[in-house]
């Protein structure tokens, strides 16, 4: 017999709010939604939650004033007072709420080249410049969905990004490591060459304007010969890498950010001296290693060492230029007395690349070959961030002792 208890009514109200507002231990829609506006150089972002009382606030780090301009928000928008460096506070007001503003995507260098830039035909810019860092308060057992959706000026035919796709121009934002999912990475929309390939289980896509001189087989065909050769050392398989670049008067170099990397079209894909501007970088995507400030030397010499190494590996390096390349690199970092502390500059990387080579060799020889420098930056690979003592540390725990190599001043 089914007994039937009926609670008092008090008792009945105190449960009903202990399990909270309908929505928690729900997931939560977060889209953003980018209009792009070559006549004017900016995007215009919309960030919309299904839901705003999900979220308590959003702290977000304007940066550098008139980067972000014009917003427009459902609930509380609060700007801080500093003309300098400048924050803003949205607290979303309740049911459907959205935050809209305006952002710079022409970023000029004192030479007149561009880190990022947008144009009548075509705009290249990452992710973190349409959505500001922000620190996240939500409401316990919450989970955001973020989507990333383009809208594109008319006769403009795609968009590329690192991350998953979707829809035509929509992409899933879903970054385990934040609990703020936003864009990040470099970005690619207009009117666009992309070239394609699968690499073990990473799809590979090379996209540039077209007529901006972008190699894009030349750039698949290094990265399948070298690629065996990078996944021994760096065991990480991205779902995709995004290779993104353009001519003048874009900047004369290489950057890495999210699975994805930026490549001037006009660089050499192996230079005069037997290093390759592409593969550092890859290293950079594929290492993840995060160097404390003042402790750039450790994650700029890998990418140098490694540049040189998967090459020298992968069969595409004679001892002969091996050998030429060594007494160039020497040269190069001769007069540099110290790492630690010391912008990353030519000499200085020149000098950390030489030092990393000494310490493989130490490590092989202590060991019998049974250990090296790979097994250093393996560990590397899973610690948040990186400064001299922990790379001294870690690297004496592979050798099995003190390290004559590391008791320098260079690292003091």
């Amino acid at each position: 017999m089914a007994l039937h208890y009926k609670l008092p009514r008090g008792l009945s109200l105190l449960l009903i709010l202990a399990c909270g507002p309908l929505w928690a231990s729900q997931k939560v829609d977060l889209n953003y939604h980018v209009r792009l506006l070559p006549k004017s150089d900016q995007a215009e972002v919309r960030l919309t939650l299904g839901e705003g009382a999900a979220v308590r606030s959003l702290d977000f780090d304007l940066g550098e004033q008139g980067s972000y301009t014009d917003f427009k928000a459902d609930g509380q928008w609060q700007l801080s007072a500093d003309p300098a460096h400048g924050r803003g506070v949205w607290r979303p007001a309740p049911g459907n709420a959205s935050l809209s503003y305006r952002v710079r995507l022409n970023q000029p260098r004192k030479n007149g080249s561009f880190d990022t830039r947008i144009t009548p035909d075509w705009a290249l810019f990452r992710g973190e410049q349409l959505v500001p860092p922000a620190n996240l308060d939500q409401q316990d057992g919450v989970e955001l969905v973020s989507r990333l959706e383009f809208e594109l000026p008319n006769g403009w035919k795609s968009v590329e990004t690192a991350w998953p796709r979707i829809g035509k121009n929509r992409f899933r934002i879903d970054d385990v490591s934040r609990l703020f999912d936003r864009p990040t990475g470099w970005m690619l929309a207009g009117n666009l060459g992309s070239r394609r390939t699968t690499v073990g289980e990473t799809e590979v896509t090379v996209s540039a304007p077209k007529g901006q001189g972008m190699h894009r087989m030349d750039v698949l065909t290094l990265l399948t010969f070298v690629w065996p050769q990078v996944q021994a050392v760096f065991p990480r398989n991205p779902p995709k890498l995004l290779i993104v670049g353009a001519g003048n008067p874009m900047w004369k170099g290489g950057a890495a950010a999210r699975n994805s990397i930026y490549l001037y079209s006009g660089l050499p894909l192996v230079s005069e001296n037997g290093t390759s501007t592409l593969l550092r970088e890859v290293v950079q995507v594929f290492s993840g290693i995060n160097d404390e400030p003042g402790h750039d030397w450790i994650g700029e010499g890998l990418s140098e060492y490694y540049a040189i190494e998967l090459m020298r590996r992968a069969g595409g390096m004679s001892d002969e230029r091996y050998q030429t390349l060594q007494h160039k690199l020497t040269a190069a970092g001769k007069t540099v007395t110290r790492l630690r502390g010391q912008q990353a500059g030519p000499a200085m990387v020149a000098r950390a690349v030489t030092l990393l080579q000494s310490l493989d060799r130490e490590i092989r020889l202590q060991t019998h070959n049974k250990r090296s420098l790979d097994d250093v930056s393996q560990a590397l690979m899973r610690m948040d961030k990186v400064n001299t003592a922990s790379f001294i540390q870690l690297s004496e725990s592979v050798l099995g002792g003190h390290s004559e190599v590391l008791d320098t001043p260079l690292l003091r």
